[in-house]
């Protein structure tokens, strides 16, 4: 059920009559596609070694929650474009009309958004644009230049979010016991971090920070959710489907030798290709309904990020029908990787003894153009920005052979690209 409607419209209006053009640009004039975020504008981001979207103010927006979240955000989505003017000069996913959204991991309380920013700037290898939308004919100039460096958060300090370490390890051990006793195959359990400023924190700092820290990743922010995901839910192109599955990780050392040997003891460690094989199999289950054709290799690679290492798997097929990118997010969430298996049994465990509000942490996060292409990943290694308060997130897969103070210490290790971000 529809919680809100479009800004400056009643809750339950019609989707508004938006108009929208997009001009190519200049590949120079946006190098930096971050740094052109200005101030106190509603930035949102999706950006990856240098290249996305990003984009500022809103020409609408719909708030939605519960079940029916997904379908609400389509729904409203499909009007919107429908009544839409666009005049698209360029002609590639992301350009047109455009939407970022964050979605809650849980049905209830499940506050979800979907945005339509009034500027948009995109870049995809040696092309660029701009888009501009309004709600008449008019459309105003942007100049496309440098937005004043934020400013770093000041007097940032940590304290335990819903549970300390200790408490968290004791939910770890519950787990593992049900697990042991056949009531699941495997939970995913999270626990959050509580960051506190001495001022309202400028999200684009952290954004910067990240971007620059882990450009493999898709650095995010859509309505003060925040962050760089490793991990793609799935982005629908021209009729291609990928996702990209990550499940089982092991902390780096810094040492390249040391690493190296790390990397190939999670590349056979049992109980995380274990973890990884549940994780690919729920993904592949979703994507094969509404795909002709599928690819999903039979082994993992090892993904090395600054921080961590993941074993990782990229699910392709050629879609068969015409659901939209948010669609099949919709279809795939909650996937293994967040969820567990099996999935329902693994939720409704997590909502029992996890003893914490996820918010949009775990929810798809990304962007939807009018034709349906997009990307939505999995909001993961991410923080809630609000105000002075940024609630940071971490979770880790729980199997048989798990071992609570190793999760924790993962779980920590999660922590460690906002944390730093913040410093």
């Amino acid at each position: 059920m529809t919680s809100g409607g479009a800004i400056g419209d009643g809750l339950g209006a019609p989707a508004p009559a938006l108009v929208a053009r997009t001009v190519a640009i200049d590949p120079a004039r946006v190098e930096d596609l971050l740094a052109l975020l200005p101030a106190g504008e509603e930035p949102v981001s999706w950006v990856r070694r240098g290249e996305g979207l990003v984009g500022w103010g809103r020409a609408a927006e719909l708030r939605t929650s519960g079940p029916g979240r997904f379908e609400d955000a389509s729904q409203w989505w499909t009007s919107t474009t429908g009544r839409a003017v666009v005049r698209d000069e360029v002609g590639e996913p992301g350009t047109g009309l455009v939407s970022f959204g964050t979605f809650a991991f849980a049905d209830d309380p499940g506050d979800s958004v979907l945005v339509v920013p009034a500027v948009v700037v995109g870049r995809r290898g040696d092309r660029a644009w701009l888009t501009t939308v309004g709600r008449g004919l008019e459309h105003l100039e942007h100049p496309l230049v440098a937005a004043e460096v934020p400013l770093a958060p000041a007097g940032v300090t940590f304290t335990d979010g819903s549970l300390d370490g200790e408490a968290w390890m004791a939910v770890v051990a519950d787990a593992v016991a049900r697990i042991g006793r056949g009531d699941l195959e495997k939970v995913v359990l999270a626990r959050d971090l509580v960051a506190t400023a001495e001022s309202d924190v400028d999200v684009r700092w952290p954004l910067r920070r990240l971007a620059a820290s882990y450009p493999m990743c898709w650095t995010f922010h859509v309505d003060g959710m925040v962050g760089a995901t490793p991990e793609m839910l799935v982005r629908r192109e021209r009729g291609l489907v990928t996702s990209r599955v990550l499940a089982g990780t092991i902390r780096r050392t810094g040492d390249d030798e040391r690493d190296l040997a790390l990397a190939a003891h999670l590349a056979r460690s049992s109980k995380d290709l274990e973890e990884h094989e549940y994780a690919v199999r729920s993904v592949a289950d979703a994507l094969g309904p509404h795909c002709s054709s599928m690819n999903v290799p039979e082994a993992p690679f090892v993904l090395h990020l600054p921080n961590v290492m993941h074993l990782a798997t990229d699910v392709a097929g050629v879609v068969q029908d015409t659901h939209s990118s948010l669609d099949l997010a919709a279809a795939l969430h909650p996937s293994a990787a967040v969820g567990g298996t099996p999935t329902a049994d693994a939720v409704a465990l997590i909502g029992e003894i996890e003893r914490m509000d996820r918010g949009r942490y775990a929810g798809p996060v990304g962007w939807m153009d009018s034709g349906g292409d997009g990307e939505w990943g999995i909001a993961l290694r991410s923080a809630e920005v609000t105000g002075r308060t940024v609630r940071l997130f971490a979770g880790c897969g729980i199997v048989a052979d798990s071992d609570p103070e190793a999760e924790l210490a993962e779980a920590q290790a999660k922590f460690v690209p906002v944390r730093d971000a913040l410093s």
